[in-house]
């Protein structure tokens, strides 16, 4: 079934003439149901034991077709009002997601049953997996892949990407802890039991550099399995002279041999990280 689909969907995507066609209109429909449903990913492991996933850019081409076939039209709740063409997630209760007043999921994300979305906003294409928590005024943006058990603390920002269509969503991999405010965009990886300390900022440029070694080691858009990272910055020279930029720190990393919880709350306690 999905081949036919793909083939439909890449048929499109080169001729947007065939939009017009309910054989065409339907196949997207039913790619971004799939996708709803966690049946189908904007992007999904291969080899997680090296960290290794890939782009599903034909279900990206479908999720951006999606929104010229669909019709603009009012939403409302009591007194508010709002004017769209998405349709918003429903059936938290049959899903087992526990759901906070305000969260909202468009339709065309999955949460996956465990999930906790405290007041926050979760975009289309998006991926969340069992037991994550998506904290107060957090956000996961389009086609962004988070894993299980996985605490996106208060005002998190999880970058989206919808084109072009080759590009990496943002992946946070399992057991890992975004602290609050942080921010990670542009495709960005963070490994499976990672900990990014309150307000830290990772950018598909961002200089993440290991300070725990004799020598410093950068990474660039890549946060290596349970690093423990904080903001921190360096020094570069510009024309009108020396300047600090920003950048995150790598200064520890969460013992393997240790429960979870524990190695998060020693995390935490052995490297001074705020949350």
């Amino acid at each position: 079934m999905n081949t036919e689909l793909k083939e439909i969907i890449e048929q499109a995507w080169l001729d947007r003439s065939l939009l017009e066609n309910e054989q065409t209109k339907n196949a997207i429909r039913q790619v971004v149901e799939l996708v709803d449903k966690g049946e189908l990913r904007c992007a999904e492991p291969v080899d997680l034991e090296n960290h290794q996933w890939q782009v599903n850019e034909w279900v990206k081409k479908a999720i951006i077709m999606y929104f010229p076939i669909q019709p603009m039209r009012k939403m409302e709740a009591g007194e508010l009002e709002w004017f769209d063409k998405m349709e918003l997630k429903h059936g938290y209760e049959e899903l087992g997601v526990r759901v906070v007043p305000h969260a909202v999921a468009r339709y065309g994300a999955y949460i996956a049953p465990g999930a906790i979305l405290m007041p926050s906003y979760v975009n289309i294409g998006a991926y969340v997996d069992t037991g994550t928590m998506v904290d107060t005024w957090a956000t996961v943006g389009s086609c962004a892949q988070i894993g299980k058990h996985v605490h996106l603390s208060g005002g998190v920002g999880i970058g989206g990407v919808l084109e072009p269509v080759q590009a990496a969503p943002v992946i946070i991999e399992d057991n890992c802890f975004i602290g609050s405010r942080s921010i990670v965009v542009e495709g960005a990886h963070v490994c499976k039991e990672a900990v990014l300390g309150s307000n830290t900022v990772i950018t598909g440029s961002t200089h993440i550099i290991d300070v725990t070694g004799p020598q410093p080691v950068t990474y660039k858009g890549y946060v290596p399995p349970r690093s423990v990272v904080i903001p921190g910055s360096y020094k570069r020279q510009y024309p009108a002279g020396e300047y600090s930029v920003t950048c995150a720190l790598i200064i520890g990393h969460r013992k393997e041999s240790t429960d979870k919880k524990t190695s998060l709350n020693d995390a935490l306690r052995d490297f001074g990280v705020s949350i």
